[in-house]
């Protein structure tokens, strides 16, 4: 192994704690629609996720190049403290949207993390402008729309070709392919974001000079960031899938085949050319015209409004907060660890409230998170959900459980918590 200053072992630590948590962030990205309809068990599912997290990691290099060479100029200046600086902005954004249930982009808040504490450090001047646009801006805004296209036309010719089958029937199929097309979206993911880990820690071997400029990631980069980010996917983001699964659209399983295949498509499509776009845009932009391409589909704008809001924020927020913590990293040892010990109260902050209303592979799939109702006092948490989607009309809500049971899924009563009335119901669309 490389010679490694305990400065840069910060930054390698802090940069394998991103990946841990763009691990269980954008699990969603893979297995909500597989964990919500039933297609496989919630804990079989980010199992199967997490392995092949880790095989995609070693398919390719192309994103990781982006990222250590692409982006920033390695030759302005840029110091390790700058580079931990940008990680402690994407992972304390990554936090707060998990703990909303926001499928936000990991990968999003990764780049701003990295430019605003640049930008902070060194100056605009630093900043690889044409990369940035050609290979970061573009792609978010036309993956979604690619994959949401694809999404439609691909569960449009789905129905067409089963218009005539037993219902029962094909929905066992097209389990077996959602299983098959989440596998192919865990494959990918590994390529593509396990990538980003691997680019940021041999960006920050090169400005510590123990590796020279241009190096391709070492071998033990590539195995340390596809680990972090396999278990990250283990452990499994509930909260987000949920959203994915639930608070978008009503996914049936030639939906969630259609939406995971055209998502696989685009993703490996982009790492190949090095494109490094977010697989939570994608997923998500595939579910959405996954909803629309089914006849009597319905697709919560609203919930899919606010997400995009979401994506706008990210970048600029998760910059923010890493110029911030670049000014002071700069200050010295005592700003470097200042930084670091207030990242830690705000993670350990997140994970307390988070622990109020938990989520995890037991209810995932439920209506409501445990012991919640519209008539109690909204809690950060509870105000943190809320805002990613409305409330669920009792009108809506009857609705709903009447297109269920015409589908043949069992209906579900949601919990009605003692002295609240049916108007009350805490529903999956009002939770994200």
């Amino acid at each position: 192994m490389e010679h490694i200053s305990l400065l840069i072992g910060i930054v390698i630590v802090t940069a394998l704690v991103f990946d841990f948590t763009n691990g269980f962030h954008d699990t969603a990205n893979a297995m909500a629609t597989t964990i919500s309809t039933g297609a496989l068990k919630p804990k079989t599912a980010v199992a199967m996720s997490a392995v092949l997290n880790l095989v995609g990691a070693f398919l390719s290099i192309e994103v990781a190049k982006t990222i250590s060479s692409g982006i920033i100029d390695e030759g302005s200046g840029i110091r390790p403290e700058v580079i931990f600086a940008g990680l402690v902005g994407a992972i304390v954004w990554n936090l707060l949207t998990w703990l909303a249930g926001l499928p936000s982009s990991s990968s999003h808040a990764l780049m701003g993390g990295l430019l605003g504490a640049t930008i902070a450090s060194v100056g605009l001047g630093a900043v690889n402008g044409g990369t940035v646009v050609m290979k970061v801006l573009i792609p978010a805004l036309a993956a979604p729309v690619v994959a949401g296209a694809a999404a439609f036309f691909a569960t449009k010719l789905t129905y067409r070709a089963a218009r005539r089958a037993d219902e029962q029937q094909t929905a066992k199929g097209y389990r077996a392919g959602q299983i098959t097309s989440a596998a192919l979206v865990s494959l990918a993911h590994g390529t593509n974001d396990a990538q980003k880990t691997m680019g940021v820690i041999t960006l920050a071997l090169i400005t510590g000079g123990a590796i020279a400029p241009q190096a391709d990631p070492p071998t033990w980069v590539i195995v340390s960031a596809g680990t972090a980010i396999a278990l990250g996917t283990y452990l499994g983001g509930w909260r987000i899938i949920r959203t994915m699964g639930n608070g978008i659209t009503d996914i049936k399983p030639p939906q969630g085949f259609a939406a995971q295949t055209s998502a696989a498509v685009t993703i490996l499509a982009s790492s190949h050319i090095g494109f490094s776009l977010s697989t939570t845009h994608v997923c998500s932009g595939a579910v959405m015209g996954s909803g629309v391409g089914r006849k009597g589909g319905v697709v919560r704008w609203s919930t899919a409004g606010r997400m995009v809001a979401g994506w706008g924020l990210t970048l600029p927020a998760a910059g923010l907060v890493s110029a911030g913590a670049a000014v002071l990293a700069e200050q010295g040892d005592w700003g470097v660890t200042t930084v670091a010990v207030l990242a830690l109260a705000v993670g350990g902050g997140i994970w307390v409230l988070s622990r109020r209303q938990p989520v995890d592979h037991t209810n995932v799939n439920d209506a409501a998170l445990p012991g919640t109702s519209e008539q109690e006092a909204p809690g950060v948490v509870t105000a943190a959900l809320r805002s990613v989607a409305p409330p669920r009309t009792a009108a809506a809500a009857a609705a709903h459980a009447t297109t269920s049971a015409a589908n043949g899924q069992p209906r579900q009563q949601d919990p009605v918590p003692e002295g609240a009335t049916a108007e009350h119901r805490p529903t999956a669309s009002s939770l994200g």
